[in-house]
């Protein structure tokens, strides 16, 4: 078999996830996040978007209701990442999750991005995030990316929310 290579323009359509409590989920992706209802699908499905398409998330409760999170050590979903399509993007998201006492599992600079991680009502982890221009990527010398992990300067991206 010859080697293919995706194509460059393919891209990530959805994610769909099983979650406990259908209400409970749209309380954190619709109201706290602000994505919006596109769809639902009785009681047991609902799908929401960003700016209109059909959808970027789906949630359901088909053979999930009512159970409790997966264990964290398991295989499945590390998380989801939402890019935001500028800084002040993210740091109006993060004020807003900041304002209302959600708790975050992390808060990182990776150099080509920036990031805050938290979990969703069912444990499933969310990274939120906004890509750096291309041209400010860290490189080393080979011309390799040079991707890290070091720890978010929080201040810093709140004096972005407030400008």
């Amino acid at each position: 078999m010859e080697p293919y290579k995706i194509p460059a323009q393919t891209r990530i359509g959805h994610v769909h996830l099983k979650v406990a409590d259908l209400n409970r989920s749209l309380a954190f992706y619709r109201d706290l996040l602000g994505f919006e209802v596109t769809m639902m699908y009785g009681s047991q499905a609902a799908f929401i978007s960003a700016g209109g398409y059909h959808h970027h998330i789906g949630l359901n409760t088909w053979q999930s209701k009512g159970s409790g999170p997966a264990d964290p050590r398991s295989v499945g979903l590390y998380h989801t990442a939402i890019v935001y399509p500028t800084r002040k993007d993210l740091a109006l998201i993060f004020k807003r999750i900041y304002s209302s006492d959600y708790p975050l599992t992390g808060a990182s600079d990776h150099g080509v991005s920036e990031a805050i991680y938290l979990d969703d009502p069912d444990g499933n982890g969310v990274e939120l995030y906004w890509d750096r221009p291309k041209e400010m990527w860290p490189v080393q010398s080979d011309g390799s990316l040079d991707m890290y992990t070091r720890t978010l300067d929080i201040e810093d991206l709140l004096k972005e929310a407030n400008q």
